[in-house]
């Protein structure tokens, strides 16, 4: 045992563990060796998200016991937005937000800016 563990029990069942979202939101629920709660919801900065329900979640244990659970991310499928590299994609359902590379911005489904649509409206049952 090195000297800086000593005197500080290890996190049971490893730093991070993932699994499906019991209790959405913030904090959030998920069943990893048990079900856990109370976990705070981390993102990227800029970003703002809260786990669904059944949706998978990486969960990190922190402080010097593990005892603090922090739910930082999700999977991420890059084949399913077919993603180029360097390319960023925020999705929430159907609507898609991507950043190119090359500058360009492509956006998904209905857009509103304060309120007011932008662009063709759809017709009724249609689309996103």
């Amino acid at each position: 045992m090195f000297l800086s563990r000593q005197g500080r029990p290890e996190a049971p069942g490893g730093l991070a563990l993932s699994g499906p979202v019991t209790v959405p939101g913030d904090p959030a629920g998920a069943w990893l060796e048990g079900e856990r709660r109370a976990a705070a919801v981390y993102a990227p900065g800029g970003y703002h998200w809260l786990p669904a329900e059944g949706q998978e979640v990486l969960v990190l244990k922190a402080g010097a016991c593990g005892e603090k659970r922090c739910a930082v991310g999700v999977p991420q499928d890059a084949e399913e937005l077919e993603l180029q590299p360097g390319e960023v994609a925020v999705a929430a359902g159907k609507a898609v937000l991507r950043l190119k590379p090359d500058g360009t911005v492509e956006i998904t489904g209905r857009l509103r800016v304060n309120g007011a649509a932008v662009g063709p409206e759809l017709a009724a049952g249609e689309g996103v």
